[in-house]
């Protein structure tokens, strides 16, 4: 890790790990009907009870559970990371001033930015999704009215989210609405948050976000139209974007300046008293802390639309624990799973497609088995095609 950044390379690519297990478990278990089921889209104050009642009670199931109604928050996480992987790429280099090459000013960034990064999106989406499409057809008669034309065609140019009203019983494989989600913070990205770097508007754009959902907490469909869009993931996208251009401010400072700069450096980023005690009882304290906001925030609607906030930081903490705990192994295979994380995410609903109606009702975990080993040899697969697939 070079001094003053808050992730490592590798250390984001277990953050990714983590993010992508809790995404493809969630996938499947929130399929099986004995499990207690998420509010990701929509507030339904009978879940986080349902959800109490199995972890007190040590549910024999309570793997599934945990992963069904808490996998899904693995989104804010990837929305976490992608605030902070534009700003490390495509903002000024505290060390040299410098800009990416790739985004000179002149009128034409936003459409090449949006153009690039749409193409990455859809090169990354098309295998996937037109496999999915095959397998769905075999197996299922209503093939036509799922996959009818303008059903198809929003969902390849990614405003499948945008033009309907309700995205849940549209968007099949259900997963792929976060292509639309990304590009939407993109093109937000490029044409309003890159050119106005100031604090007070990340601040805005979350604020804003906070209480639209809360004007719409009373009317479901409209909170989950607005979930499904870019409003729905500002607030761990800007939070993202914040982490990474405190860094680079505090890394830009002189020495002289460190007293007052490391004010505005992450709590998560501070160096503790205590040596390596010090880290450890840090990364324990915030893991214990937001897995508390995590499952008691959970059980009110206000505290809910914060949870994200603590998913991240409950996350990051994890990844430091591991990492400064020496647990080389865990390290490693959470990382290993963060570096294929785009193609698990592509090609996990293929899986499960596949594999769920067996083991529904019957030996449940060998079929969780099985849905890993097949979700990661399909996106090996497909890491293995993109190889002959040029980049934009």
């Amino acid at each position: 890790m070079r001094n003053g950044e808050l992730l490592s390379r590798t250390e984001s690519a277990a953050l990714r790990g983590i993010a992508i297990l809790g995404i493809i478990l969630h996938n499947y278990c929130h399929f099986l009907g004995f499990a207690v089921k998420e509010n990701e889209y929509k507030f339904d104050s009978s879940r986080p009870m349902q959800f109490f009642d199995k972890l007190f009670s040590l549910d024999s199931d309570l793997f599934i559970h945990i992963f069904s109604f808490l996998g899904h928050y693995g989104v804010p996480i990837f929305l976490f990371i992608s605030g902070y992987g534009l700003v490390k790429k495509y903002e000024a280099h505290p060390q040299t001033g410098n800009e990416n090459p790739s985004l000179r000013e002149g009128h034409r960034v936003g459409f090449a930015f949006i153009r690039k990064h749409f193409l990455k999106l859809f090169r990354l989406m098309i295998i996937g999704y037109l496999v999915f499409i095959g397998v769905y057809l075999l197996r299922h008669s209503d093939g036509a009215q799922v996959y009818s034309w303008d059903h198809v065609l929003t969902q390849l140019t990614m405003t499948i989210n945008f033009f309907y009203f309700d995205p849940d019983h549209i968007i099949k494989p259900g997963p792929y609405w976060y292509f639309g989600l990304m590009l939407q913070l993109y093109i937000l990205y490029i044409l309003v948050i890159y050119r106005w770097r100031q604090n007070s508007l990340l601040i805005a754009l979350a604020a804003g976000s906070i209480l639209l959902e809360a004007c719409f907490g009373n009317q479901q469909d409209w909170l989950n139209y607005i979930r499904y869009n870019f409003i729905g993931g500002l607030l761990p996208f800007c939070m993202g974007i914040w982490a990474a251009r405190r860094e680079s401010l505090s890394n830009s400072r002189p020495p002289s300046c460190s007293p007052e700069g490391e004010r505005l450096i992450p709590l998560l980023k501070a160096s503790p008293r205590g040596g390596w005690w010090g880290f450890l009882l840090r990364d324990i304290g915030w893991v214990l802390i937001s897995a508390l906001f995590v499952l008691f925030g959970s059980l009110s609607f206000w505290t809910w639309l914060f949870v994200p906030v603590f998913v991240v930081t409950g996350a990051i903490a994890t990844v430091k624990l591991i990492s400064n705990s020496s647990l080389f192994t865990l390290h490693s295979s959470l990382s290993w799973f963060g570096s294929i994380s785009a193609m698990l995410f592509v090609m996990h609903p293929i899986a499960r497609e596949l594999i769920i109606s067996h083991y529904r009702r019957i030996d449940i975990y060998g079929g969780i088995f099985i849905y890993l080993l097949s979700s990661v040899a399909l996106a090996m697969l497909l890491k293995w095609i993109l190889r002959y697939i040029p980049k934009p």
